[in-house]
């Protein structure tokens, strides 16, 4: 056999090695708790995949009951009529790798409503939901922002579980709920770009960043922040490494086509349209930020 035919044959040797490897970390870790997320069939039956389950290194979701395996985040996941579908499935994504238990709390357990048309079916009341929490997240929707910024049910839940949660939380317009509960007074926070500036009415300070940490307080921009917001709380209440495997699992390397997805890239004319199209609700949150501002 030649040099170049050995060469060729090592190289075919080494790929599928790699791919038994890349097999066998996703049976191993938390992945397997998610595979049917993924659509993943992994070649194994539902005998081996129960037993992989229950060997993983961070156990299966568990969502709206007690968690069995112990050291498990406690996660309460705010759900609200007219909230953006994908602040909510981002970092849930990533909980849901990590093997957490999640709540997905409301005041009922009535479905609701989703910005996409797909209803979202709480599993916990507010009553129901779990004191101590490790992480208090909040979603976003300009809309539902609003009308939850005067709802004094929900901003009595979430002041009464973020005095106590390790980790109070938000992405995209969430903020501005957590702001009307009175969570981000004295705190560096952000939110989507066209209500950023809001939270300095009820006492927080604007940071134009992706995901701004002040203590214990987590807050993501816009939508698809919500990845990064994930995958920065992973790194906290699991460790760098572990977010970093789910970062992989996930395959989230983000490379979008246009450069248009911040006020500072896009094209003046689509940001003047966004503005003029939304800018009746953007006034009306800026409203009642200063009105609730004004009773601190």
């Amino acid at each position: 056999m030649n040099e170049k035919n050995k060469s060729m044959n090592s190289k075919n040797k080494k790929l599928p090695n790699r791919r038994t490897f890349l097999q066998g970390l996703t049976l191993t870790t938390a992945s397997i708790a998610v595979a049917p997320v993924f659509g993943q069939e992994n070649n194994v039956n539902n005998s081996q995949l129960q037993n992989s389950q229950t060997t993983s290194t961070s156990g299966g979701l568990s969502l709206g009951n007690p968690a069995t395996e112990p050291n498990k985040p406690i996660i309460a996941m705010l759900v609200h009529p007219k909230m953006v579908m994908q602040d909510l499935v981002g970092p849930m994504t990533v909980f849901n790798i990590m093997g957490a238990e999640i709540h997905l709390v409301w005041k009922n357990l009535d479905s609701v409503s989703t910005d996409l048309g797909i209803s979202v079916t709480p599993t916990t009341t507010f009553e129901d939901t779990p004191q101590d929490l490790d992480v208090l997240f909040v979603p976003g929707g300009l809309g539902g922002s609003i009308d939850l910024m005067q709802d004094k049910a929900v901003l009595d839940f979430l002041s009464d579980r973020g005095e106590t949660a390790t980790y109070v939380t938000s992405v995209c317009t969430g903020s501005l709920l957590l702001g009307a509960a009175g969570l981000l007074k004295g705190y560096r926070a952000t939110s989507h770009w066209y209500t950023r500036d809001h939270l300095a009415l009820m006492g927080a300070t604007p940071v134009n960043e992706r995901v701004v940490q002040d203590r214990n307080r987590i807050t993501g921009g816009g939508v698809t922040a919500g990845i990064d917001f994930g995958l920065t709380l992973a790194a906290l209440l699991k460790s760098e490494e572990d977010a970093k495997r789910y970062q992989l699992l996930m395959e989230y390397a983000p490379a979008p086509p246009f450069n248009a997805g911040t006020p500072e890239t896009a094209p003046t004319a689509t940001y003047d349209r966004i503005v003029a199209e939304r800018g009746p609700f953007i006034e009306q949150a800026r409203a009642l930020a200063a009105r609730i501002g004004d009773t601190f």
